[in-house]
């Protein structure tokens, strides 16, 4: 899981089609998403692991997402954040711990695990929902997620997003200077 967090690291944009299956207003669009690796000793995955009750000495490290929408000129907002701490549990399964979930926003443990053609399951129950994501990469610079919610009643919403890193500045300079 640290090696996807470490490929996850940067910004990207994020094109996204919501699907709900009841008369919730659209949620399709753009947005921006912050990802930034964290170590272990993090205060901020202490702090998780501290909220979830488990042993720091169990954790791999984590990662901080946040999210805004991509034409919001400001910083991103910390409310649309979360923190995911990694409890590995072998080379291809784990837990993650989460601060607030991606459908209910309360703390949740998730289950996770790589299958063996590199796509990451998370599966989450939350109180009433259950939410399961599926991620991968087709190159280093552009990933696919899936996203299905599921309540009592069935399917609720599903969401396929295609995100493409953001070169940072000193990508673009580096570029610049390649073509001198």
């Amino acid at each position: 899981m640290m090696d996807f967090f470490q490929l996850s690291r940067g910004l990207w944009y994020t094109q996204r089609s919501v699907h709900h299956f009841d008369l919730v207003a659209d949620q399709s669009g753009e947005s921006l998403l912050y990802v930034e690796v964290l170590g272990p000793q993090d205060d901020r995955c202490l702090q998780v692991c501290e909220q979830q009750g488990i042993a720091p000495h169990l954790i791999a490290g984590g990662a901080s997402f946040m999210w805004q929408p991509h034409d919001q000129a400001q910083a991103p907002d910390p409310d649309r954040a979360a923190i995911l701490v990694d409890v590995p549990l072998d080379a291809t399964h784990g837990k993650l711990l989460r601060n607030q979930g991606y459908v209910e926003k309360i703390p949740v443990v998730s289950r996770y695990w790589f299958g063996e053609d590199g796509i990451l399951t998370i599966e989450t129950e939350y109180e009433t929902n259950q939410g399961q994501e599926r991620c991968w990469f087709l190159t280093e610079d552009f990933r696919v997620r899936a996203i299905t919610v599921r309540m009592l009643g069935g399917v609720y919403m599903m969401t396929y997003c295609s995100e493409r890193r953001m070169p940072q500045t000193h990508d673009l300079q580096a570029m610049v200077q390649g073509n001198s």
